[in-house]
């Protein structure tokens, strides 16, 4: 990274631990929530943190290079796990990784140059259940809900807008993908996020925002194969490019 760059991911960084510690001090309100929001259609497991901070972010040092932004849903069960504190460690993660493994010519080492990031910190078993957490806690879990999400899309549009602006090589300025939409659209829970982050954006950054189908159940690459198979004569690059900014278009209602 770049002197600007470093300074900007440190900001965001030091940001992200202060308000998940912060928000952490509901945990004796969420925790409640999220075992009962669970019961219906989760195994049991053990519930270790309300309100997770990627502990990942504490690796990163001024030698990496931040090429891609991931932003996810939130926390799921591998996530909250004591053991790790870290975003898209399950199977979602994995799948990722060989993505970009198998396609070295996006120069991307999924492991070491991306920067994962989730549109809420609070745990739940699935995404569906903070629907249960916002209806059934009281006033106090339901503005973290909301200030939660539109302070993750300011502070991630600003860090990404930050390292674009940072980097001494234009041509490899970072991109961020929002994967999985489903809950940014209609009556999603996510919406605070979604219009929160584009107001963030000036129109020359905003280029370098992508919405793609999720990672897990391989929708990502089961939509990207059919995206290919209908326009064979792009390349890897180009079909990422216009199909995340298709995406980007309908959700953004663009």
């Amino acid at each position: 990274m770049t002197q600007a760059q470093w300074n900007a991911f440190s900001n965001f960084r030091v940001q992200m631990k202060s308000l998940c510690e912060q928000w952490g001090l509901l945990g004796d309100k969420l925790y409640p929530l999220q075992q009962e929001a669970a019961k219906k259609d989760t195994p049991e497991y053990p519930l270790e943190t309300a309100v997770v901070y990627n502990q990942a972010y504490d690796s990163v040092t001024i030698n990496d290079e931040i090429r891609l932004i991931v932003i996810g849903d939130n926390p799921g069960k591998d996530e909250q796990l004591e053991k790790n504190r870290q975003y898209l460690v399950g199977q979602s993660g994995k799948i990722a990784d060989g993505f970009f493994k198998r396609n070295p010519e996006l120069n991307i080492d999924f492991r070491k140059n991306t920067l994962i990031v989730n549109k809420t910190p609070v745990h739940t078993a699935k995404t569906a259940h903070l629907r249960f957490l916002a209806k059934n806690g009281d006033s106090q879990i339901q503005n973290l809900l909301l200030e939660s999400q539109k302070t993750m899309a300011q502070l991630t549009a600003k860090l990404h807008q930050e390292l674009i602006e940072g980097t001494d090589c234009p041509q490899k300025a970072a991109q961020l993908w929002l994967v999985g939409y489903a809950e940014l659209k209609g009556k999603g829970i996510f919406l605070p996020y979604r219009d929160t982050l584009k107001n963030a954006y000036n129109s020359k950054n905003w280029e370098n925002v992508y919405v793609y189908q999720h990672f897990s159940m391989n929708r990502f690459l089961i939509d990207l194969k059919s995206f290919r198979t209908e326009h064979s004569d792009l390349s890897l690059p180009q079909a990422l490019k216009i199909l995340g900014h298709l995406h980007r278009d309908e959700i953004f209602n663009i």
